[in-house]
């Protein structure tokens, strides 16, 4: 694999973290300045968070088991175990969920599937220009992936096991670093919920 090959994996990894750090704080705003029609103390919005709260664990441990099968691979072969198997794109699905899972801390069915929606629409971006770094990389290994596997919703039938790549504990932590900013965010959600109950931050908007 040449320098100018792994340069360009790089760059569109580099990009993914800039559209999740992008998402994260726009996020972050919608939760500052927004809240749910279900007051905080109603049962739809315990319900509400609470699923969230199991998508971003969900999402978290998503991203880790992806790691597994990738880890130091992507510049070198077309992975297609393990989560690769159903979806050409599982850290992406991954995420996705994760931030549905924030969106579902305003208590809001609404804010769950938007952000799950605006989270899915920026990665698309990246995948269609990552897709064809890889197509011009790969040639018909990839083209016949492609071909067989979809590219976001998974399609579980397709399922194989696979071979897990050699074990890099620096990855993984880096991955679960990166996943535990959903995880870390979530008492200061709170915060802002109560904030915003006793009068301390404004209310700007309101959605079902």
């Amino acid at each position: 694999m040449s320098e100018q090959d792994t340069s360009g994996l790089g760059r569109y990894q580099s990009m993914r973290r800039l559209v999740l750090a992008a998402m994260i704080v726009a996020m972050f705003a919608a939760l500052l300045f927004g809240q749910s029609t279900f007051p905080p103390d109603t049962t739809v919005h315990e319900v509400v968070e609470m699923v969230g709260i199991l998508l971003i664990f969900l999402g978290i441990v998503g991203r880790l088991w992806c790691t597994l099968y990738i880890g130091g691979r992507k510049s070198g072969e077309v992975v297609t175990g393990g989560p690769y198997s159903i979806t050409r794109n599982p850290l992406y699905v991954f995420s996705t969920l994760a931030a549905a899972g924030v969106g579902a801390q305003m208590g809001s069915i609404v804010a769950t599937i938007g952000f799950a929606a605006l989270c899915a629409a920026a990665f698309h971006i990246v995948i269609l220009r990552e897709e064809r770094h890889l197509g011009e990389l790969f040639g018909p290994a990839y083209q016949a992936y492609v071909a067989r596997v979809p590219r976001f919703f998974p399609k579980l039938s397709l399922y194989q096991e696979g071979e897990t790549a050699s074990f890099r504990p620096k990855l993984l932590l880096n991955t679960l670093l990166d996943g535990l900013v959903f995880l870390i965010a979530l008492p200061v959600f709170e915060l802002i919920d109560h904030a915003q109950v006793i009068g301390t931050l404004p209310v700007l908007f309101r959605i079902p």
